[in-house]
């Protein structure tokens, strides 16, 4: 009875959510408690619920701060430098364009945040893609490659979702991926290096002098060449502080990665120094707070909501009943390797489901499975990352519209040409992850 109405709850979360009949904030609140009551436990619900956000509130924190530290860092300029010598060097050469395309992308995602990174990569790199008349599909196929990889920093939706519905430890899930991510960009820039080679084998080189020529009475370079950006964002560029910021961010890298102190306290510590430093003056740190605002809420909101979702779906039990009868079905012989199943079926699942049916509602399931064959849950969590790549063209995600608008193509003919790029992409990371023994085979 409990694995019937644990699989009922799931199927109905995700309806609502995938058919738009409620946000997955409302869904992830009001599904869990209505079943909860109607199997019987309305006087554990409060309980059930307290103790998942319990459990979820290092990740939350960590979220909010992450999202204001990398704000900070947008606001003031960080990444403006990068993008100026990126669009110098690549000149009129249509392979080093598509290359640097990949590294802009990969650099600015850094922050977790496709819409950003979308928004700068498109803006800097198209009018390079149209003066030589590239293909215009190239350019958001790279990108988009570029943020599928680097999506799975902590920071990022699917890796924070991931830790909440198993409610694991951040930095044993996602430090073991750093040279699986590694592998996966460097096959993200051999693809941009072949994608861009056959377009300079089609259109050739175009010198500086060709490049340089007015377009519509604007000089290419000039006006292309830099950031252009609103008198209201200008304010805020603090170009003399750019090697405090760079400096301050690797710091924060490197004690990420090292497990100095927990990732929460790491962010927190960086968001405050960062806006002290950029921003000393308190009206003005009150302001960046405030247009950043937006962001942390949708996602710390949904973090504590998804904790009244795994509250209840362990307290209740339905999780272990789902899981019994989910083993049922699986054969002995292939219970062992869940983590590749997983990590392939993610593919398919994370494509045709938002990230939140299918963390939320699919990957508790299979990891309470997988420890029935002494697969670790930490270890069927980094499997469900490695389809992203594949996740991020599905007509479920919001910023691919942005991204496909932008880059004015259509919808239908960009997934067609980018599926394999991204499949390959989740295939190579999968591939690097059992060689480097992140997930077992």
């Amino acid at each position: 009875m409990l694995a019937i109405l644990g699989f009922s709850m799931v199927a109905v979360f995700m309806y609502l959510i995938m058919s738009g009949r409620l946000s997955a904030l409302i869904a992830l609140m009001i599904v869990p408690a209505a079943f909860a009551l109607f199997a019987g436990f309305g006087s554990k619900i409060g309980e059930m619920a307290l103790t998942g956000i319990t459990d979820l509130a290092p990740t939350g924190v960590m979220l909010m701060f992450a999202i204001l530290y990398f704000g900070i860092m947008i606001d003031a300029g960080l990444f403006d430098p990068v993008v100026g010598k990126i669009l110098k060097a690549v000149k009129g050469d249509p392979m080093k364009i598509v290359v640097g395309t990949a590294v802009l992308a990969m650099i600015v995602s850094l922050d977790g945040d496709g819409t950003t990174t979308y928004m700068i990569t498109i803006s800097a790199m198209l009018p390079l893609y149209q003066r030589l008349k590239m293909n215009p599909l190239i350019l958001p196929a790279v990108a988009l490659m570029a943020v599928g990889v680097t999506n799975l920093t902590p920071w990022g939706g699917p890796t924070a979702r991931a830790a909440s519905a198993l409610s694991l430890d951040m930095q044993e899930l996602f430090n073991p991926l750093i040279p699986v991510m590694a592998a996966g960009a460097l096959w993200v820039i051999a693809a941009a290096y072949w994608m861009g080679k056959k377009e300079r084998n089609r259109l050739g080189v175009l010198s500086l002098e060709e490049l340089n020529q007015p377009v519509e009475g604007k000089s290419y370079l000039t006006f292309f060449g830099t950031a252009a950006v609103s008198e209201e964002d200008a304010k805020w560029k603090r170009p003399k502080l750019l090697w405090f910021n760079f400096a301050l961010t690797i710091a924060l890298m490197v004690m990420l990665i090292l497990g100095v102190m927990p990732l929460p306290i790491l962010f927190m510590l960086a968001f405050a120094v960062a806006i002290t430093i950029n921003y000393p003056n308190v009206a003005n740190q009150k302001e960046r707070i405030a247009a950043h605002a937006g962001n942390v809420l949708a996602v710390v909101s949904l973090v504590f909501a998804a904790g009244i979702f795994t509250g209840i779906l362990s307290g209740t039990e339905m999780v272990d009943a789902m899981a019994k009868s989910l083993i049922a079905i699986i054969p002995d012989s292939m219970g062992p390797h869940l983590p590749v199943i997983t990590a392939l079926a993610s593919m398919p699942f994370t494509f045709f489901m938002s990230n939140d049916a299918f963390y939320f509602g699919v990957l508790p399931i299979i990891a309470e499975a997988a420890s029935n064959y002494g697969v670790s849950a930490v270890e069927i969590g980094r499997a469900s990352l490695l389809g992203q790549p594949v996740h991020l063209l599905s007509p479920l995600v919001a910023s691919t519209y942005l991204l496909v608008g932008m880059a004015k193509v259509d919808f239908g003919q960009y997934q067609r040409f980018t599926l394999l790029w991204t499949v390959g992409t989740a295939v190579v990371m999968t591939v690097a992850a059992i060689l480097l023994g992140v997930i077992s085979l």
